[in-house]
């Protein structure tokens, strides 16, 4: 029942155009360091002072030692689905992604819309993964 709730909030959504990334008045990851979900395993804002352009949006870090890691190496850093809502695409939709939503599986950032449809996502583990990696092709494409 609550799937089925959570499910139809995220389809009443505005549309809107899927972008390859999604930003929040133009920053991946809503200004947070994609690096610092790895190495300090938690959210971390960027600071300005850090940034760098990559995938059509600017990315903040923490460090510019973190900045150089992820310029090395960006798609092993920037969170899957471009940041999308990770449980949402798996359902063949594009939803906002949340920066405090967040789960490494497999060496991968996955965000999710909110806590309680990352808790949706993490029981179906790691079939949902599979599902949004053969959705999001699809999704990149049309929009809402």
């Amino acid at each position: 029942m609550k799937k089925a709730i959570l499910a139809a909030l995220m389809m009443g959504m505005p549309a809107f155009a899927v972008e390859p990334i999604y930003k929040t008045e133009g920053l991946g990851l809503s200004g947070y360091d994609p690096v610092a979900y790895f190495s300090d395993k938690a959210p971390v804002k960027g600071r300005a002072e850090f940034q760098a352009e990559w995938g059509g949006a600017k990315w903040l870090f923490k460090s510019a030692e973190n900045r150089s890691t992820f310029l090395a190496a960006p798609a092993k850093y920037a969170p899957q689905y471009g940041g999308y809502c990770s449980f949402g695409v798996s359902r063949g939709h594009s939803a906002p992604g949340d920066p405090s939503a967040w789960k490494v599986v497999n060496g991968k950032l996955y965000v999710n819309n909110s806590k309680k449809v990352q808790e949706l996502w993490e029981k179906e583990l790691p079939d949902v993964i599979a599902r949004g990696d053969q959705a999001w092709p699809g999704v990149l494409k049309s929009s809402n």
